[in-house]
C-alpha cells in the first residue's frame, strides 16, 4: 500500500540509528533501487507512527519520495509494537566471508552498505605511531602500568576475539601473557 511520505510519523523511541557515509548510501540505494521499498514496505502501526523502518523512512525523505510502500500492522500490543521495533533491528544470523568475497563483487557490497574488509587497503596506523611521544612519560609512572599493541583480526574471528579477551579479564587473566606464551612457542617451532 503507498501513502504520502508525510502522512508516516518517524519513531523518536527507535533505538537504531545510521549515519554520515552509510545513510548517504541508503539514500542512494533507493534512489537507484525504488523497487526495494515495495519488497520490503516501512511496517507502521495504526497511528502510521513506524515500528520497522525508521532509517528507511529518513532515506526516502533525503531521497526526495512524495510517496512510500507501507505495511500497517494494527493488531499488536504496546508490549508486541516495543518487541518488534528491538527484533526488527537485531542482526541474527552470521555473514559467510569466504563466499562473500569469493561470489559477489566486493565494491557492489560496499556500494550497499556492507562494507568489508579490503587487504588491499592498509590499516592507518598513524595514532599508534604518536605513541612514542608518551614512552618516558610512561616508564616514569609508578605503578603496574599496562602498555597496549593492537592486533588486527580478520572480520569473521573478530567477535570471537573480542569475546575470548573479555573472558579472560573477567578472572583477572592478562591477555597479553597468553599471547607472548604462544608467540614464542611458535617463534621457537620456526627457529628448530
Amino acid at each position: 500500500m503507498k501513502v504520502e511520505i508525510k502522512k508516516v510519523i518517524p519513531n523518536p523511541s527507535n533505538p537504531r540509528i545510521i549515519k554520515d557515509d552509510k545513510f548517504k548510501k541508503l539514500v542512494n540505494s533507493i534512489k537507484e533501487f525504488p523497487q526495494m521499498l515495495e519488497l520490503r514496505p516501512i511496517v507502521v502501526d495504526s497511528n502510521m507512527v513506524v515500528l520497522g523502518g525508521n532509517m528507511r523512512l529518513r532515506a526516502c525523505q533525503a531521497a526526495g519520495l512524495r510517496e512510500v510502500d507501507i505495511l500497517i500492522a494494527d493488531k499488536l500490543t504496546d508490549a508486541q509494537k516495543a518487541e518488534f521495533i528491538i527484533k526488527d533491528n537485531i542482526g541474527f544470523g552470521e555473514w559467510n566471508w569466504d563466499l562473500l568475497a569469493n561470489e559477489w563483487d566486493v565494491d557492489l557490497l560496499n556500494d550497499w552498505g556492507l562494507e568489508l574488509w579490503n587487504p588491499e587497503q592498509s590499516a592507518d596506523y598513524s595514532l599508534l605511531d604518536e605513541a612514542g611521544d608518551y614512552e618516558d612519560e610512561i616508564a616514569n609512572m609508578e605503578g603496574n602500568v599496562m602498555k597496549a599493541i593492537q592486533i588486527e583480526f580478520r572480520p569473521e574471528d573478530y567477535d570471537e576475539a573480542y569475546e575470548l579477551v573479555k573472558y579472560f579479564r573477567e578472572f583477572d587473566g592478562y591477555v597479553g601473557g597468553i599471547v607472548l606464551d604462544f608467540l614464542r612457542t611458535q617463534k621457537t617451532k620456526h627457529e628448530k
